[in-house]
């Protein structure tokens, strides 16, 4: 699934060829993605994009009717084409453009979503929820503390957690807890506050990094498959599960924690056993059981 990074770097894209275009029509072949693709055709059709914004993974294209919000999903896409360009394989929806040029989405697994929201996008059902952006200055140690506050769900799980932070993926979650030296199963509330600050430093490069490796690849987007991948940044423990810790040595492990695959160093990122002890004590010394 496209992550933060790869969903910025569509974004950027695909911004200088719709900021100031008026829409054509809206050509919807197979409007049965994540949801009902609904009646967008009359919404858009007309309309001159005024904005092409990103909020977590999705993309805002804003208009003085409303907004389009779309999401990539599982492996959907996005390029630039010109409007003679014929459709292939999974090219769902067409956002076709007065000066030629077509924004086509493609999505084999139909995952993917494109919705209307005509008011302010904060306020519709998929956005009402989310936490503060990660390359933000909502997102601080300072925040994340307060959010993380009385929270025994392991730190990874909670950074994958929308409402805590919008963004932080399976493999930049794994990435950062490495950089920052923390236990992936350590529970949320008892990550220091000196280990938070190194957190959320290193959730915020590491992002930061990513979207710019990515900038290579924005000339993809026109007349391309209209996909960044993930980057040709070096990861260092996710994928490389059982493999040697690029700073240690020793053999990265690997378990599910969520359901999703978690990779870590024993040696570099030391067990949350203890720490699941002394929590839980002074829990019991809080309560007087």
């Amino acid at each position: 699934m496209p992550e933060l990074p790869e969903v910025e770097v569509t974004r950027r894209g695909i911004e200088p060829w719709l900021v100031g275009q008026t829409v054509r029509r809206l050509v919807v072949r197979n409007g049965s993605l994540r949801w009902p693709v609904p009646e967008l055709a009359q919404q858009i059709a007309g309309q001159t994009i005024c904005a092409v914004r990103r909020r977590a993974k999705y993309l805002l294209l804003d208009t003085e009717a409303g907004t389009a919000i779309v999401h990539l999903g599982m492996s959907g896409s996005l390029r630039i084409l010109t409007r003679a360009t014929p459709p292939a394989k999974h090219d769902h929806i067409d956002l076709e453009l007065e000066n030629g040029r077509v924004l086509r989405f493609n999505d084999p697994r139909r995952f993917g979503a494109w919705l209307w929201c005509q008011l302010p996008e904060q306020a519709h059902p998929l956005l009402s929820h989310l936490g503060p952006e990660p390359l933000t200055d909502a997102f601080s140690p300072a925040y994340l503390q307060q959010a993380l506050r009385g929270k025994t769900k392991a730190i990874k799980q909670c950074l994958m957690d929308n409402a805590v932070v919008v963004g932080v993926g399976n493999i930049y979650a794994n990435e950062a807890l490495f950089a920052a030296g923390i236990h992936p199963q350590l529970p949320a509330a008892a990550v220091k506050p000196e280990q938070l600050l190194l957190l959320v430093t290193e959730i915020k490069a590491i992002l930061a990094r990513a979207i710019e490796q990515g900038g290579t690849t924005l000339k993809d987007f026109v007349n391309a498959d209209g996909k960044p991948g993930y980057f040709a940044q070096k990861l260092l423990v996710y994928g490389r599960g059982g493999q040697p810790c690029l700073h240690c040595g020793k053999e990265l492990s690997e378990i599910r924690l969520g359901q999703r695959s978690t990779v870590f160093c024993p040696v570099c990122q030391p067990t949350a056993r203890k720490t699941n002890t002394s929590l839980k004590a002074s829990k019991s010394l809080k309560t007087g059981r």
